[in-house]
C-alpha cells in the first residue's frame, strides 16, 4: 500500500481519508464543498485515483469530488483473504457510498469502473444524477452486450495477452511484478503521452505493486476474465426506466487498444441516445494522462449545462 500522506513531488497533494465499511482500509479523495453535487470518479486496471488529480483540481471548487481506491489498487489496502471479481468491487462501492450517504451523483467511469459504477447505478440508480463514461463501459442489461465485449477481446492485445497467460500460467507470474513493469502494461493498453513520464510518475503507478501480494487486486481482473468469474450486475425494469433518463456524456480516446471505440460506443448510444460523444483522435486508453486539460474541461461544461438545464 502506498504511504497515505505520499504526493508524489506534490503532483497528487490531496488530503487521505478512508473508510473501512467493506472490512478494509479503503482510501479516498474527498475534495470540495461537502453540501455540492458529488462527482465520484472510478478508475480501473491498474491504476488508482491518482488518474484523475487534473479532474479533481478542475473540479473541486465547484463539486465535491470523491474518489475512492478499489480494493487493492493505490492506497487502499490489499487483503489477502478477499476475492477481487467485479461483484466484489461493486459490493465493497455499494457500502463506501452508503457509508457516506452520497447522493445526486455523477458517475465518472474508467476502464473497469464502467460496469462497477453501472453496477452501483443498477442497485441505486435513485442516487445517480448523471453519467460519464471516459473510455469506460457502460454496460446495463442490453441486447449484444457479451458479443459486443468477445468481439472486443477478441482483437485487443491486453484481452490476447490475459488469454495466453491464463493458458499458460504466466498471468499472476507476471502481474505480480507490476513495480517493475508497470509502464509496459500501461503501454500495451494504450498510453500515448509519454511526456508525462517521470520518477515521481512511475512512483505513483508502480509503488503500490511492491511485490506479488500487493498486486492481488491487478490480477484479480484479467485472472477472473480468463475464469469467468466477473458477474455483471443486471439491473431490474425500475432501474433500466431511470438510469435511461439521465444525463450522459461519452469522452472516447480513439487510439486505446483495449477498449475499442467501435465496440463500446454503440451501447453507450444504445443505453443514451440523446448523449453528445466526443472521440479524442490520437488519446489513448489512459485517457486522462493523454488529454487531461480537454477532459477535464468538457467534463466541467458538460455539469454546467446539465444543471443549467435542469434548473
Amino acid at each position: 500500500m502506498i504511504r497515505a500522506d505520499a504526493t508524489f513531488d506534490n503532483s497528487f497533494p490531496f488530503t487521505p481519508h478512508f473508510n473501512h465499511a467493506s472490512g478494509f482500509a479503503m482510501h479516498y479523495v474527498d475534495e470540495g464543498p461537502r453540501a455540492a453535487e458529488v462527482v465520484l470518479c472510478l478508475h480501473g486496471e491498474p491504476t488508482w485515483g491518482y488518474l484523475f488529480r487534473h479532474l479533481i483540481s478542475t473540479l473541486r471548487d465547484t463539486h465535491r469530488v470523491v474518489v475512492p481506491d478499489h480494493m487493492g489498487f493505490g492506497k487502499s489496502a490489499t487483503p489477502a483473504d478477499r476475492s477481487y471479481w467485479l461483484q466484489d468491487h461493486i459490493d465493497n462501492l455499494e457500502r463506501f457510498v452508503l457509508a457516506l450517504d452520497l447522493r445526486d451523483i455523477t458517475l465518472v467511469l474508467h476502464d473497469f469502473g464502467g460496469p462497477l459504477g453501472m453496477g452501483l447505478a443498477a442497485r441505486h440508480p435513485d442516487r445517480i444524477a448523471r453519467i460519464v463514461s471516459t473510455n469506460g463501459p457502460t454496460p446495463f442489461g442490453l441486447p449484444g452486450e457479451i458479443d459486443r465485449l468477445l468481439a472486443n477481446a477478441a482483437e485487443a492485445p491486453w484481452f490476447q495477452w490475459i488469454v495466453k497467460a491464463g493458458e499458460d500460467g504466466s498471468l499472476e507470474s507476471v502481474l505480480g511484478q507490476l513495480g517493475f513493469n508497470i509502464l509496459s502494461t500501461l503501454k500495451l493498453n494504450g498510453f500515448e503521452n509519454n511526456a508525462v513520464i517521470n520518477d515521481a510518475w512511475l512512483s505513483a503507478y508502480g509503488s503500490h505493486f511492491a511485490g506479488p501480494a500487493d498486486c492481488l487486486g491487478a490480477i484479480g481482473w484479467p485472472k477472473g476474465f480468463t475464469l469467468q468469474a466477473h458477474q455483471f450486475e443486471a439491473p431490474n425494469a425500475a432501474a433500466q426506466e431511470a438510469i435511461r433518463t439521465k444525463p450522459a456524456l461519452a469522452i472516447w480516446g480513439e487510439a486505446d487498444r483495449t477498449l475499442h471505440a467501435k465496440h463500446f460506443l454503440p451501447l453507450f448510444s444504445a443505453l443514451f441516445p440523446t448523449a453528445a460523444i466526443h472521440r479524442l483522435p490520437g488519446v489513448g486508453h489512459y485517457c486522462f494522462e493523454d488529454a487531461p486539460e480537454q477532459i477535464s474541461q468538457l467534463i466541467a461544461a458538460f455539469l454546467q449545462q446539465t444543471r443549467a438545464a435542469a434548473s
